[in-house]
């Protein structure tokens, strides 16, 4: 039986790693939805619809129906209580109105379910360690999940990955593109790849998740029946230190490695449109305009985090789910996907 699978954030970086893994398992129709159209060939069928309004939503939702799970990996930048709460709240009403026999709901939380961006942290976290002070948007998602599916019916499940990376362009919060670009951008210069940050931060433990392996994980959770009502924390499976894993990766890009560099990526990035245009010129590569190419922003964080952030895999392996993957392999598997699709030389 075909089971139909709704991704919200259908554009972002989970939701295009659900939306690849759903359509490569070949028994699922998939409905994503995002506010802009896909700039690639798919077979999913995207919507454009504002989780902001609720009317939007019934509207461009209206003629979906036979959802059987709602996979939700959508977010407002702004990070406030409010409209991310709101936007969760309208896709789950609008669905359920077309889909009365919807299954089962995912949604996307993230560490800082445990205040990881507030500083040092309890290490490993783990799901039932208690929350912070808040607010934490998380958490308003999260209460309002548990009591609608409670009224409701469907089951339901969230997943709490660390730093996500994937070979897509146009996808925020995506390390493996924020350092193919840097390095792009580095070998062009001549200079070589220095890790763009403090060098407290070279040092601590990193946990990372590809986006391929989540959205593995994620669909495993929404139909287990034993994970209903589980928060499962995700990652590729391995630890590391940049320090470490740093070198390998230029070598990877057959650059030069140099010791860090403090440098805040989000202000450097700013003059270099032009430099981006000359670069794409040059080695033909696909004509994103800069500004919308990636985000630099959390890969301040990221590269300046001088603490352990990580996180106890133990609940997802001890429910059954017991896959792996590499950090320099995934590394590398990015950045050839990247060049294949003309984003990095």
């Amino acid at each position: 039986m075909t089971r139909c699978a709704l991704i919200v954030g259908g554009l972002g970086l989970v939701g295009r790693g659900l939306v690849d893994h759903l359509l490569a398992a070949g028994d699922w129709e998939v409905v994503a939805v995002s506010r802009r159209k896909p700039d690639f060939q798919t077979r999913a069928r995207y919507v454009s619809a504002d989780a902001l309004d609720l009317e939007d939503c019934r509207l461009k939702l209206r003629d979906v129906g036979g959802i059987t799970h709602l996979f939700y990996a959508a977010n407002n930048p702004s990070e406030e209580v409010e409209p991310n709460l709101r936007m969760l709240q309208n896709v789950v009403t609008a669905v359920e109105e077309i889909s009365p026999d919807l299954q089962h709901v995912n949604f996307m939380q993230g560490t800082k379910a445990y205040g990881t961006h507030f500083g040092p942290y309890k290490t490993p976290a783990k799901e039932s360690d208690p929350r912070h002070f808040p607010p934490n948007w998380y958490y308003d998602q999260e209460d309002f999940i548990r009591a609608r599916s409670v009224q409701s019916g469907w089951s339901w499940s969230a997943m709490r990955p660390r730093i996500i990376c994937g070979p897509y362009a146009r996808t925020p919060y995506n390390t493996s593109l924020v350092i193919g670009v840097y390095a792009t951008l580095c070998k062009h210069y001549g200079l070589p790849l220095r890790f763009p940050g403090v060098e407290e931060a070279y040092k601590p433990i990193v946990q990372l998740v590809d986006t391929a392996h989540l959205a593995k994980a994620t669909v495993w959770a929404a139909t287990t029946a034993a994970c209903a009502g589980e928060i499962f924390n995700v990652t590729n499976g391995g630890l590391f230190r940049w320090q470490h894993l740093w070198p390998q990766l230029a070598r990877s890009l057959g650059m030069e490695c140099a010791p860090p560099q403090a440098i805040r990526l989000s202000q450097a990035m700013r003059d270099k449109r032009s430099v981006w245009c000359d670069i794409v010129r040059i080695y033909n590569l696909a004509p994103h305009d800069f500004s919308e190419l990636l985000q630099w922003e959390d890969s301040d964080f990221v590269f300046n985090t001088t603490y352990d952030s990580l996180v106890d895999t133990t609940k997802l392996h001890r429910f059954g789910f017991h896959d792996i993957v590499d950090d320099l392999e995934m590394f590398q598997r990015h950045f050839e996907r990247l060049r294949a699709a003309r984003i990095i030389p």
